[in-house]
């Protein structure tokens, strides 16, 4: 039997999502808390692993399992043996065929800003503070260049493992609510650190240390160097994948018609034997 989750956590305390042979990861902690309530070791598979200090709203993973469990107990049981920093948020049995990573046919991040001189104290886990005023609508007209698909060596750090650099954003946005700035962005799969390094550069925009133009031109030259800092990982926060409907997981977790009519060209649904994974979205 193979289940999703759905799973919020703060990752201020946790060196990132993967299981490491050092220090406490969420990854471990999560299937730690399920096998204790399947009774046996129990390994999970995650649709896209999230940096140190990196938060998530609504991480997928799925695993498979013997233990016959109603869904309260799976919800409530696993959150029991969860610390306070993570919690499942719903449970879904799901078709063999599903796979959390290679199943998802989208990605949301969304960067969270708050812009002031005094530094925050409530939102200091959740939101990055930058004291220096930022022109929101300068830094959302240049950020429109990165649409489409495109070679993004520029925003990719020199340690990702990906196995090429070519990614397809969807759509990204930058808009300011008082103090407040969130930038959104979607794309089938992200790159090691390419979230918080299109971030990085998008701020030399708002600061006006650079012009909209200048972004384009980085996209194109394809070299880190030349590209803005690496934002804090404090802003980060992995909204979660989407699905096709087909899957029937909750309606955070699926990609609207329109998506999901292209995506059924490439990924059948669970009813029809001849699924398999076609794409394979590198390292996020």
């Amino acid at each position: 039997m193979r289940i999703a989750l759905g799973i919020e956590y703060d990752g201020t305390d946790f060196l990132g999502w993967q299981r490491l042979s050092h220090g406490v990861t969420v990854q471990e902690t999560v299937e730690a808390a399920i096998s204790r309530v399947a009774d046996t070791p129990t390994a999970v598979v995650c649709a896209g692993r999230t940096d140190s200090g990196v938060h998530a709203l609504c991480q997928v993973v799925h695993f498979d399992t013997e233990a016959e469990r109603p869904d309260r107990a799976w919800i409530m049981g696993v959150n029991s043996a969860l610390p306070a920093s993570i919690a499942v948020r719903w449970v879904s049995c799901v078709a063999e065929q599903f796979h959390a990573r290679y199943a998802a046919r989208a990605r949301r991040y969304r960067y969270a800003i708050i812009n002031r001189v005094s530094r925050p104290a409530l939102g200091r886990r959740y939101c990055a503070w930058l004291p220096q005023p930022l022109d929101a609508a300068a830094m959302h007209d240049a950020a429109q260049v990165l649409c489409g698909e495109h070679d993004f060596s520029a925003f990719r750090t020199a340690a990702c493992q990906a196995k090429h650099p070519i990614r397809d954003l969807h759509h990204i946005s930058v808009r300011r609510d008082g103090e407040h700035l969130v930038i959104e962005v979607q794309a089938n799969a992200f790159l090691h650190h390419m979230v918080r390094n299109i971030v990085g550069s998008l701020l030399m925009v708002g600061r006006r240390q650079r012009d909209a133009a200048w972004l384009g031109e980085v996209l194109r030259g394809r070299d880190r160097t030349v590209a803005g800092p690496t934002a804090p990982a404090a802003g980060l926060t992995f909204i979660g994948p989407r699905y096709p409907a087909f899957w029937g997981l909750p309606a955070e977790a699926t990609m609207d018609s329109e998506a999901e009519a292209t995506a059924r060209a490439w990924f059948p649904g669970p009813g029809d034997a001849s699924a398999k994974v076609i794409y394979d979205p590198d390292d996020d």
